[in-house]
């Protein structure tokens, strides 16, 4: 029994990878805006496979008309980007293929993009796939990272529980 009510349960989102590869850490992500978490709490992945999962459950509420980013936004408000590459908005699209549209609802695992690994190495950029929380200032009392960085993980593996305010 809680005490009298006092200290209810926090809500809490799980976020899951978005692909097959190694973790990295978003403190270890090359781009500055990411690793100082201007864009909010979240973590990458090195991606080993093409195919882009759902990291969370949730509706699908923005695909950046340069497909290399995808917003959605879970039922308790919490806003996440999949955002495929470093500095790939300059490919314009073309290592991507979108496979969801915006108010598509969608489940943890269910596929939503492909990028061309190859293209975008050849172009100079890097592969991470960054999962973030865009709205962790509004919504966010903490996170916890359930993985080391640079560990190899399978698309679907739990790598982060945020606890809302």
């Amino acid at each position: 029994m809680g005490l009298f009510g006092f200290g209810k349960k926090k809500n809490t989102e799980t976020l899951y990878a978005p692909v097959k590869g190694e973790l990295q850490t978003l403190e270890n992500v090359s781009d500055p805006v990411f690793a100082q978490k201007m864009m909010g709490e979240g973590f990458g992945v090195v991606p080993s496979e093409e195919k882009i999962y759902s990291p969370v459950e949730g509706t699908v509420e923005s695909v950046f008309k340069t497909k290399h980013a995808i917003g959605l936004k879970t039922a308790d408000g919490l806003e996440v980007m999949v955002h495929m590459g470093l500095d790939t908005v300059e490919l314009n699209g073309k290592p991507f293929d979108i496979l969801v549209n915006e108010g598509d609802k969608v489940k943890v695992h269910d596929p939503i993009a492909t990028m061309d690994i190859n293209q975008v190495r050849d172009a100079g950029k890097e592969t991470v796939v960054l999962t973030i929380i865009t709205n962790t200032a509004d919504l966010i009392d903490n996170v916890t990272e359930e993985i080391n960085n640079k560990t190899e993980i399978d698309d679907g593996t739990k790598v982060m529980v945020s606890t809302l305010k």
